[in-house]
């Protein structure tokens, strides 16, 4: 596995991490042997960077995740993320300078872990201002708690804010070829601040891997709540899929290795995550960092599945405030 430094000066990870979200929510009941096995699977391939959070499975993930850190710490790239509160139903985003030292604490005794390589500010929270979240964020790395300190889903100006409190690694967002709203403003100022990019759902929530079907598209919670899985969207973006594949079929690899390889294409900054729980889908992720995709190809890409092509808002019909708190 090829190796990508997040930001300026921060951790050396694999060219694809690890999303681990879906084991514990978000796509249906999952068997646990088939969580640990899986994730066996990719440090065994050299898969050095695992994200998880403390809202995922409301802890459950972290959890999951200590059983593989017991043995293999040292070969792990640890991040997580912290802002999301799961409550029963209820989910909210609290990101309270107050509160920071003690979600911390908590996911470190759920992990079994010492201490975090990357620890991410999940959501800002709209009523703190994100600097006075990042500067205790910073306090954790001083005290040797934490190593790099990470956002997701900010804007570019948040991501300025946080950047002038602390030197940030990573920023986490949403980015595929079927949702690129990011390359408008957030790309380029990360690279202009010199942060490292770690595209979550770089696989479209599953919708560019080319095994969607219209009856078993909407089916999972995470895609329930998707516009481009909505009614009207998904019908003509399954056409699309269809287009990629053809293309994937042309250079003999799959749909999903296709969509992965072009996000590598995007720059040496560039870290995607998928998720999955399957060992055999886990080693088709992994082969795309050896997919070298000509300037043709790209263009050809653009062409059948270009950025204006795709239906459907990721939140279009999400519930009120989910804008900041989903994944």
């Amino acid at each position: 596995m090829h190796s990508r430094r997040l930001g300026t000066h921060g951790p050396l990870v694999s060219a694809i991490g690890l999303g681990c979200m879906g084991m514990s929510q978000g796509y249906g009941e999952v068997d646990q042997r088939d969580a640990l096995a899986t994730l066996d699977a990719a440090l065994d391939a050299g898969v050095t960077l695992l994200d998880t959070a403390m809202s995922y499975g409301a802890g459950a993930n972290e959890r999951l995740l200590a059983a593989v850190l017991a043995g293999r710490r040292e070969e792990v790239v640890l991040a997580t993320k912290f802002g999301i509160v799961r409550d029963g139903a209820e989910v909210r985003v609290d990101a309270r300078p107050e509160h920071v030292r003690g979600f911390l604490e908590a996911s470190l005794s759920r992990l079994g872990v010492e201490h975090v390589d990357l620890y991410y500010l999940h959501r800002v929270d709209p009523d703190v201002p994100i600097a006075e979240t990042i500067g205790v964020m910073g306090e954790l790395v001083a005290e040797g708690k934490v190593t790099h300190l990470g956002v997701s889903e900010t804007t570019a100006t948040e991501l300025a804010q946080a950047v002038a409190m602390h030197p940030i690694a990573a920023v986490q967002l949403e980015w595929s070829l079927s949702w690129r709203e990011c390359e408008d403003e957030v790309i380029p100022a990360a690279r202009r601040l010199g942060v490292g990019i770690v595209p979550y759902s770089p696989l479209g929530r599953g919708l560019l891997t080319g095994t969607l079907t219209a009856d078993s598209a909407g089916k999972a919670s995470m895609r329930s709540r998707d516009g481009r899985f909505a009614a009207g969207s998904l019908e003509p973006n399954l056409r699309l899929v269809d287009a990629v594949t053809a293309i994937a079929r042309d250079r003999g690899i799959t749909a999903a290795q296709l969509a992965l390889a072009w996000l590598l294409a995007q720059g040496e900054d560039v870290v995607p995550i998928p998720g999955t729980t399957r060992p055999d889908r886990l080693a088709e992720n992994i082969a795309a960092a050896e997919v070298s995709l000509s300037a043709d190809e790209l263009a050809r890409l653009e062409q059948a599945a270009g950025r204006d092509a795709w239906a459907g808002d990721r939140f279009s019909f999400a519930a009120p405030g989910t804008q900041r708190t989903a994944q």
